[in-house]
């Protein structure tokens, strides 16, 4: 059959379709259908607007110099790696394998700053400079807070925008002749809790855009092939252009975009193919122009148990870990409880190929695999929603791609596209099979409001953690225990925190248990020098001297230029002559002055301890 005669019978056969469909489900306009999608949207996350910066908010917004800037940052930020200033402040080069370069969402940050008021180019802003108390009353500090209930508007703003074209482009293309699964898909994907972290994290902003212009993508190429307007294709251009500068799954499409011809246009797969040229200049474009920008990445992350999880795995663990391991996205769009910010070692053990989870995963996503071409000419829809999923999976499971981190919730933001639309063809299909209309109204409508319900108390509750770094981590210490990051983070907000808690049994009980979870992270890496460094800080608050003077010189052999360390053993010393323990002060003051000498104040302790040496005190 020729592309024309195809175009004519299936254009005839979507109006017939389209026509039923309305009169089997009476469904309202899409304008109608597009107000609810963003009002579920903003209904879900409206919680998120008076929430401050957690995570990742503070290495890419918060410590970021060139977000402060404005729009005089701009140009930094589209020459340079997303962690770059992060990195630079603390003495050190981006440490992430591959690099990140996903310049928009950031430039969007920095257009934000612009009208909030910048930082002229040059200075430093009292946030970097100051940093940010737990109390947040300095004006500044206040100023700042302000800004991010902000951000988190925007973030929501974008989510709802994200529904709707997302809605536009299923009605457009997957689901032309049946717009109740169309609609039924959108809403699946707006109220999947899975999607906390996306939204409720400002950081995460880059997959909201990533995933925008994907589906935007999608709707000109199409409409292009439709109408054959170059305005169309050059739109289709830019907005994949702009994919790949909010992140890098646009790659995706290099897949996704022939298939989808193939699929939904009925063009052989050759033309298909020929079709998707104009994209894969833009890939070259964006690959050379990340190459120039980034260069070659550090070799630390490959020996850095938080940058590389998989550090200390053989090439056996690793492979059947990460298969394993791909198994948890699927269970968690199926059933989003429990929610954690942090999959990272070991909260997710190593496991061998003896494992029955690495084998259950093998045969579900081989099965999946085997269903795509089972489905590819049957059941379109399906096969691409396979596809959709399983591509956008190899993206993040560390097979492929060493991305950094084990697992991550905002890392299945892609693929849950592929997921909402077969679970939608599942559902409309299988309550057609019931024959009395009302009945079949009733029973779809029913259940989507029991779906909204429970996804909206999981959604909004989960929102709540988000609120800060403090609310996040001892929340999830709950839900990942295990895991390295949970533990250094909760540990250093404990140690933290006691300089303003007005309670001394429970600021020394928090110190305890601040200890107790550092030495848990010593005993995963022994070598873990911020580990004993911010133990040290805990113990010098308890005034155990010893015990914090033992953890320095952990870090000496660790770290001889710690830029900290001469204060800290100056402290140490303190503590000693508080102690009127005047030998081992002498030995902390000296070891403090041999690593900074010239500090007067270091020198004048030591000539007061060697007086109290010589009169025998």
């Amino acid at each position: 059959m020729s592309d024309t005669s195809f175009k004519k019978k299936q254009n005839s056969s979507v109006q017939n379709d389209i026509q039923l469909s309305k009169e089997k489900w009476a469904l309202p306009s899409f304008t109608i259908q597009a107000l609810f999608i963003a009002l579920l949207a903003i209904v879900f996350y409206a919680n998120t607007f008076n929430n401050g910066y957690a995570l990742d908010d503070t290495a890419v917004i918060v410590s970021n110099e060139f977000v402060h800037q404005g729009f005089a940052g701009i140009p930094d930020i589209l020459t340079k790696d997303v962690y770059y200033s992060y990195y630079n402040q603390l003495g050190s080069s981006d440490q992430l394998k591959g690099g990140r370069y996903r310049p928009l969402s950031v430039v969007s940050f920095a257009v934000e700053q612009q009208f909030f008021g910048p930082v002229a180019m040059g200075e430093t802003d009292s946030i970097i400079s100051n940093g940010l108390g737990f109390e947040m009353q300095m004006p500044y500090e206040k100023k700042f807070l302000h800004e991010m209930h902000l951000r988190h508007v925007v973030n929501v703003a974008l989510y709802a925008l994200l529904g709707v074209v997302f809605l536009y482009m299923l009605r457009l293309i997957v689901f032309k002749n049946d717009p109740v699964m169309a609609l039924v898909a959108a809403v699946l994907f707006v109220i999947h809790p899975l999607h906390t972290e996306v939204v409720a994290n400002v950081k995460s902003r880059d997959e909201i855009m990533s995933l925008l212009f994907i589906c935007l993508t999608f709707i000109y190429s199409f409409k292009y092939l439709e109408f054959k307007k170059v305005w169309q294709l050059i739109m289709a251009l830019v907005c994949y252009f702009l994919a790949y500068l909010s992140k890098e799954y646009a790659i995706t499409l290099m897949l996704l975009l022939p298939l989808s011809f193939y699929l939904f246009k009925g063009t052989s797969l050759l033309k298909s193919m020929l079709n998707t040229l104009p994209y894969l200049a833009i890939t070259l474009v964006y690959l050379f122009i990340r190459l120039q920008i980034l260069g070659q990445r550090s070799e630390l992350s490959d020996s850095d148990i938080q940058i590389n999880p998989y550090a200390w795995a053989s090439g056996a663990e690793k492979l059947a870990t990460e298969i394993a391991t791909s198994l948890n996205y699927l269970k968690l769009l199926l059933f989003p409880h429990p929610l954690s910010s942090d999959y990272s070692y070991n909260q997710i053990p190593y496991v061998e190929f003896s494992n029955p989870v690495v084998w259950l995963s093998l045969v579900v996503h081989l099965g999946l695999s085997g269903g795509f071409f089972y489905f590819l000419k049957k059941r379109p829809v399906l096969s691409f929603a396979i596809a959709f999923y399983l591509i956008n999976l190899l993206m993040v499971c560390n097979i492929i791609f060493d991305i950094g981190a084990t697992m991550g919730e905002r890392l299945i933001f892609h693929a849950s596209v592929g997921f909402v639309i077969g679970v939608a063809w599942l559902l409309v299909k299988g309550i057609e099979k019931i024959k009395a209309v009302s009945i079949r109204k009733t029973a779809l409508a029913g259940l989507m409001l029991v779906v909204v319900v429970l996804c909206g108390f999981k959604t909004i509750e989960r929102n709540k953690d988000w609120k800060s770094d403090a609310t996040l981590f001892f929340q999830d210490i709950k839900v990942s225990p295990n895991s390295f990051l949970v533990n250094v983070n909760v540990a250093t907000m404990l140690v933290n925190q006691s300089d303003y808690e007005k309670d001394e049994q429970k600021r020394i009980a928090n110190l305890h248990r601040g200890v107790a979870l550092l030495t848990r992270v010593l005993k995963m890496q022994d070598n873990y020098v911020l580990g004993y460094m911010n133990r040290s800080v805990a113990y010098y608050k308890l005034g155990m001297a010893d015990s914090m003077t033992a953890d320095l010189n952990r870090v000496l052999k660790l770290y001889p230029i710690h830029p900290v360390l001469p204060e800290m053993y100056y402290h140490a010393g303190m503590l000693y002559m508080a102690n009127r323990q005047f030998v081992q002060a002498d030995s902390a003051m000296h070891r403090s002055y041999y690593l900074n000498p010239g500090v007067q104040d270091v020198k004048n302790e030591i000539g007061i301890i060697e007086d109290s040496l010589a009169r025998g005190k």
